[in-house]
């Protein structure tokens, strides 16, 4: 079987987004996402694109990024699990690094946690800090504490004791004893094999809590659409086949995210234009992040209130979307999110029965989403709905309905702007070097806003803005990344030899993918620090130690804007072993220049607004704002002193002349 088709797969809170390659022309399509059951919205997609055959014919690849594993880690809805670690340090996950949200309160009431729920079990068994056994795991000690856990009745068990990133035996005995009784285990020199208690406990609970759910999902997932290959998105911007995806839950945290900024990458590449900041409006929340020639990673992520060090895309992430809920307090103050609307009944403009005011119903409101825009490629939308509810709101503030709307849309870019803020202005980043690349179902009605918000000069609003996620899903690379903690006073010769197993491993687990092995290219990265520090910078890997502490000293002086007379460690190594995913090219943008389809007045613009269909714009066309650009899967809202490009790809390229 050869496949001839593929297609991205972005599944969000309230849409599950489609794009079809290799039928000419890309084809896009929208449906409601179901999360109670995130696979009938995609079952449903590809029976309306026609895809069925395909499908059963094994000639359709499918790339899917998925929620199911951030959903239930944010409303808690994990697996029933047990917490193995050494005798004496039970308590290490509730106790964290005990960093308090009130620093001044002396008494402060803990947050509830499913930390509280948690069975834990202690091995007696111990390792000192170079890997070597102190206290042995005898088979006494081993039956017992398997008894102790099937006592639990758990679905799940974690398994992370001391040291075993540097020695696996103890951890490896436990779990092969409990798989034999027939349990699912997580054992943290597998999911993360570094230094660091807490977070390497963090990530080894997270996934052990979540994969029970994760693993149901995609089987139920790939026996719906057997024998078409099926590939999960991973936070760090890489491709896993489901099967072996299963039981890495907590590497699927970012996947809907990482989708668009592989997305974002490409596009960059295209375009020449490496230094992005990339913002993904849906209809639930908003996605920020930047791009400095390659995706940005991070060990220091955060899903809810549990750290996660696994390597995911450095991203922020706000409760501000298309479907976000406006409401007025009981002092009388206007709110915009993070609560949602969601799929069902969505934004009153639905007209699907919802009556609360929504950001996508304020922009009905002031005229920037027509009635005659197909949102989502099929819902029409209910002017009259929009404006009743936003009426009822306007009463409350006892404002007018247009400038209530007004007051929505300038909250809501705020929160936006803000977000944009964290990742750039925060981290030592002047936004006026970047460009703002604009994407989501919501997005283009709000780039203008927040460029001129932030003082950038640019922006893209990329051709399929509104599926991008999905679009970047097909493109992305089939990838591993490996890590290994290393040994105090490990020398180049033990280094090339690790990094020669990493890369075995990554190239075997890609080769099962059906990878040819010509086909891997591996990176390899050393995470080094200053002697007695306990936060770690990224460097390339040098063929000397001298070189590779020359370029940590530099990276620390860019990040930290010092560095320091003091010996240098080297912590980690990690090797990328990728393969570059080839789909069918799409073809060039035809030759042409699109007419606006009518002149409009808008509310606040005192002047003439052009309307225009994207799908009819051409190579070279440009457009002077105000003026707004309509697609089937999103809207672009060009203000007033900005203009538009078309590039040769159909991309809208924009800028505010004079600036």
């Amino acid at each position: 079987m050869s496949v001839s088709y593929w297609l991205g797969v972005d599944t969000g809170g309230t849409f599950t987004d489609f794009v079809l390659l290799g039928d000419g022309e890309p084809r896009i399509h929208k449906v409601l996402s179901t999360p109670s059951a995130p696979e009938q919205a995609i079952l449903q997609g590809i029976a309306e694109l026609g895809l069925k055959d395909a499908m059963a014919a094994g000639q359709l690849a499918i790339v899917h990024g998925t929620t199911v594993a951030t959903n239930a880690a944010l409303e808690g809805k994990g697996a029933r699990t047990v917490l193995i670690t050494n005798q004496g340090l039970e308590d290490i996950l509730r106790i964290g690094r005990q960093n308090r949200a009130e620093l001044y309160n002396l008494t402060p009431t803990p947050p509830p946690s499913m930390l509280d729920t948690v069975n834990v079990e202690g091995s007696p068994a111990r390792l000192d800090a170079r890997g070597k056994e102190v206290i042995p795991l005898s088979d006494a000690d081993l039956r017992q504490l398997v008894e102790k856990v099937l006592a639990h009745q758990p679905q799940s068990v974690a398994l992370c004791l001391l040291f075993s990133y540097l020695n696996p035996a103890h951890e490896q005995r436990i779990r092969q004893a409990l798989e034999a009784a027939g349990l699912p285990v997580s054992a943290s020199h597998a999911i993360l094999p570094t230094r660091g208690e807490y977070e390497r406990g963090m990530a080894t609970w997270l996934n052990a809590w979540l994969a029970p759910k994760v693993a149901d999902y995609l089987q139920r997932l790939q026996q719906a659409t057997d024998p078409a290959p099926l590939a999960i998105m991973q936070s760090h911007g890489g491709t896993i086949a489901s099967d072996q995806a299963a039981g890495l839950a907590v590497n699927l945290l970012l996947s809907g995210p990482a989708g668009g900024l592989a997305a974002a990458r490409r596009l960059g590449e295209q375009l020449r234009q490496p230094r992005l900041m990339t913002f993904d409006m849906g209809g639930t929340s908003t996605d920020v992040a930047l791009l400095d020639g390659d995706l940005r990673l991070t060990q220091q992520g955060h899903i809810g209130p549990y750290p996660v060090a696994v390597p995911m895309v450095d991203m922020h992430t706000i409760g501000a979307g298309g479907g976000s809920l406006a409401y007025v307090d009981d002092a009388g103050l206007l709110h915009v999110g993070p609560h949602s609307a969601g799929a069902d009944p969505g934004p009153a403009c639905y007209g699907r029965g919802g009556n609360q005011v929504t950001v996508t119903d304020a922009n009905v409101v002031l005229g920037r989403l027509q009635p005659d825009f197909a949102l989502g490629g099929s819902l029409t939308l209910d002017t009259a709905a929009a404006r009743h509810a936003m009426k009822t709101l306007a009463s409350q503030l006892g404002l007018g309905v247009e400038e209530t709307a007004e007051g929505v849309l300038a909250l809501a870019n705020e929160h936006m702007t803000q977000a944009l803020r964290v990742i750039s202005i925060q981290k030592g980043f002047d936004p006026a070097n970047f460009a703002l690349l604009s994407f989501g179902g919501a997005g283009g009605l709000h780039v203008c806003a927040l460029a001129d918000n932030l003082g950038m000069r640019s922006a893209l609003v990329p051709r399929r803005a509104g599926v991008l996620s999905a679009e970047g899903l097909v493109y992305a690379p089939r990838k591993r990344e490996q890590l290994q903690a290393l040994p105090d006073g490990a020398d180049d010769t033990a280094l090339r030899e690790r990094i020669g197993t990493l890369q075995r491993q990554g190239s075997a687990e890609l080769i099962r993918e059906g990878v040819g092995a010509e086909q891997i290219q591996h990176h390899v990265f050393v995470d080094m620090c200053y002697q007695g520090q306990s936060s770690v910078l990224q460097v390339p890997w040098q063929p000397t130690v001298a070189a590779r502490e020359a370029l940590f000293h530099d990276a620390h002086e860019v990040r930290f804007g010092h560095r320091l007379a003091l010996p240098v460690q080297q912590v980690n190594i990690r090797v990328q072993s990728q393969a570059t995913r080839t789909p069918p090219a799409q073809p060039p943008l035809p030759a042409r220049t699109g007419e606006a389809i009518r002149h409009t007045r808008l509310p606040g613009v005192d002047q003439h607004v052009a309307i225009y269909h994207r799908d009819t714009l051409g190579p070279g066309q440009t457009i002077q704002g105000p003026a707004l650009i309509a697609e089937a899967v999103g809207t672009t809202w060009l203000a007033p002193q900005w203009q538009a490009s078309v590039d040769a790809q159909g991309h809208l390229l924009l800028t505010r002349p004079g600036t």
